[in-house]
């Protein structure tokens, strides 16, 4: 079948390990099922496979891919759920400490089919496309377990979202808003902070800048370049969400003095659940919010579609069809 996938790792050229080609069907195992892929996104994580993070050079050639949307063996139009956790786990699917992810340890979406646990299958609405459903698993996953799983955020609370850009971040400006969040984000880029006030933010801001006020909680993916930005713009008892380090894990100033004296939370957020990811879908279903796709590319122009990703020439997801 067609698809596309490492077969190589170097942390100073990613793309020189991609391969574009023809790999095997993906095989079965009992109480898995098979999604025809119709539509996949984009993720930081191929990059980061490609740079071989996250997986042993033994795993190789895996097909790249953490989301998509398709038909299952009966016909319906379903997503899949890019969290695989241990078949004797049960509970929250990211606090398994066995788990992995589609192009892990599994191979990806990125193919004409991916094989998954057939509880990885989830619905999808008939209002939402293909192309934006294939969003959901991932960067709007994350972005709806940070705001309303681990951030616990209410309607009228303000939200800082650091980097927009991103399929994460835009997704979590959407989803602030259609929540009923009053949304402030930044960027070092002028055009992005417009775009951003487009989807949905109340007030942009540069990267770094003071804020007339603070907020109850700041979402965090970037990590160095806005850490301590992002502790300082937090009202005493507030919460920092981490579910990303973007810009590298390795801080300046931690805050710590900060974080104990104002009695800040931080706390950290991986993924979602399958149930997460059904409320997500129905979400967007009855309010009509729909992912913001930066461009739609064939599935065969996916080294195309990873370098402009590697050069942060998106606002928005990238996704790639068949």
């Amino acid at each position: 079948m067609f698809a596309v996938y490492a077969d190589s790792f170097s942390t100073q050229d990613p793309l020189s390990g991609l391969v574009v080609g023809e790999r095997p069907d993906p095989e079965v195992p009992p109480g898995w099922t098979t999604v025809t892929v119709k539509a996949a996104s984009l993720n930081h994580h191929d990059l980061w496979t490609l740079r071989g993070v996250g997986l042993r050079e033994e795993a190789l050639p895996m097909i790249l891919g953490c989301d998509a949307a398709g038909y299952d063996e009966e016909g319906n139009e379903v997503l899949v759920h890019a969290v695989v956790s241990d078949p004797d786990w049960s509970g929250d699917e990211t606090l398994d400490p066995g788990r992995s992810l589609l192009s892990e340890r599994y191979q990806g979406t990125f193919a004409e089919k991916v094989a998954v646990p057939r509880g990885n299958v989830v619905p999808k609405p008939a209002s939402l496309s293909f192309e934006e459903a294939a969003c959901l698993p991932t960067a709007w996953l994350t972005a709806y377990r940070m705001l309303f799983v681990q951030g616990g955020l209410k309607p009228g609370e303000t939200v800082l979202v650091q980097g927009a850009g991103g399929g994460v971040a835009t997704a979590l400006i959407t989803l602030a808003r259609a929540g009923g969040l009053r949304v402030l984000a930044t960027s070092r880029d002028e055009a992005k902070r417009a775009r951003a006030l487009e989807i949905g933010a109340h007030e942009v801001y540069e990267a770094g800048a003071r804020l007339p006020f603070r907020v109850d909680a700041v979402m965090e993916t970037v990590g160095r370049a806005t850490w301590s930005h992002s502790v300082r713009s937090l009202r005493p008892g507030g919460t920092l969400i981490t579910s990303g380090a973007t810009s590298g894990p390795q801080l300046d100033d931690a805050g710590l003095t900060r974080i104990f004296f104002l009695q800040l939370r931080v706390i950290g957020s991986t993924m979602g659940t399958r149930g997460e990811l059904a409320a997500l879908a129905s979400m967007l279903d009855a309010t009509g919010v729909r992912p913001l796709v930066d461009r739609t590319l064939p599935m065969d122009q996916a080294r195309e579609a990873l370098a402009a990703m590697a050069a942060g020439e998106l606002f928005g997801k990238i996704v790639l069809t068949r």
